[in-house]
């Protein structure tokens, strides 16, 4: 089973906790992703990023500065979004690192997919970005059926804990026989599972935290997740989802 997450915006640099261990298994591609970026303006730039001028300034000087294979992070630590806080890998023991290197992957826009410890570098770049890399009109394209078929590979089960945006290139893709199982974190409103964009988060790093301390590899053992007021609902469940409501 491999369990995929999205990326954060906000990244960091961190040489010091924990050492890298190996470079992204897609680095030549996210060489012509940086080139493509470099050849930009700033202005560009900023409305490709879709933000402000102080982050638009920081990651122009950090796409000048880029070295894609010194000084890197490992990818698990780098982000800093409220999934990988309520991750909290920081405090993972040995066995649980052990464990995400095995089952968990994080789909990037810039590095295709990373495993844990790969070493990245901070960037600024979201898989629904418009980007025009050589004669791809934007990133779907570029990706195409790759990173779908690069977890193909290795399990016949994904759990998918990623946004859409992300989750996409591996749903279009996938060939037949991998199960894709998503998680729905929600609450019942009348007839309708609504979910909430924070909570949402919060759950998919607490998912992964719970799925690393149990050690779990049957995806029938997610349903006992019980974290942040969430529980099963095998009456809103089905083979391709998994549906967890939370209440009052």
């Amino acid at each position: 089973m491999y369990i995929i997450i999205s990326p954060a915006k906000r990244m960091r640099e961190d040489q010091d906790s924990l050492p890298w261990r190996d470079l992204p298994r897609f680095l030549p591609r996210t060489e012509q992703l940086l080139a493509a970026l470099r050849g930009m303006s700033p202005a560009e730039l900023k409305a490709l990023w879709k933000c402000n001028d102080r982050i638009a300034a920081l990651n122009v000087q950090r796409l000048r500065e880029m070295d894609l294979r010194q000084r890197l992070t490992p990818a698990v630590l780098a982000y800093e979004g409220l999934q990988y806080r309520y991750m909290a890998p920081q405090v993972f023991t040995d066995r649980e690192f052990a464990y995400i290197q095995e089952h968990l992957r994080i789909l990037s826009g810039f590095y295709g997919i990373l495993r844990p410890f790969d070493g990245v570098t901070p960037y600024r770049l979201e898989m629904q970005a418009r980007l025009a890399a050589g004669p791809f009109r934007d990133l779907y394209e570029f990706w195409g059926g790759d990173l779908a078929e690069d977890l193909s590979q290795g399990t016949d089960c994904i759990l998918d804990l990623a946004s859409k945006e992300y989750s996409m290139c591996i749903s279009r893709h996938l060939r037949p026989g991998i199960r894709l199982l998503t998680c729905v974190f929600g609450e019942e409103q009348g007839n309708r599972v609504v979910e909430k964009g924070t909570l949402c988060k919060m759950a998919r790093g607490e998912m992964v935290r719970f799925l690393a301390e149990n050690g779990i590899r049957d995806p029938k053992e997610i349903r006992d997740f019980d974290r942040l007021g969430y529980r099963f609902s095998p009456e809103r469940s089905d083979d391709g989802t998994c549906v967890f409501l939370r209440r009052g």
